[in-house]
């Protein structure tokens, strides 16, 4: 069983398959892969905005335009990854275990199902 987030970015990825449906199955998925590449280079813009680095532009973004991007690539790459497994609806449980997997090699430890600060 799936949580609804999963299902969700699995029914997203999905759709965007669907539209490429007509196009090489590998170019679809280069072009899912290089999509992250292209948000995380909209979070960059938005952060250049947000600090305005630019003094032609001055001020463009807020704090929270950043932050909105930054979660544009976490769902990019989460969609991709559903793609490379073929919608499986697993890409949450599978952060999860990336998480708990680089918080034990850091030496920092894996928060429990019943640990307040999980939420």
């Amino acid at each position: 069983m799936s949580d609804p987030t999963s299902r969700g970015i699995a029914e997203l990825s999905a759709w965007i398959d669907r539209g490429s449906a007509h196009r090489d199955p590998e170019a679809v998925t280069w072009a899912r892969l290089a999509k992250i590449t292209e948000e995380a280079g909209e979070v960059v813009a938005a952060y250049i905005g947000a600090t305005g680095q630019n003094p032609r532009k001055g001020v463009t973004h807020a704090h929270a335009d950043v932050e909105a991007e930054l979660l544009d690539v976490a769902i990019t790459a989460l969609a991709a990854l559903e793609h490379l497994r073929g919608h499986d609806a697993r890409s949450i449980p599978l952060l999860e275990e990336k998480v708990a997997a680089t918080l034990r090699r850091a030496g920092l430890e894996v928060p429990g199902p019943s640990d307040p600060q999980q939420s």
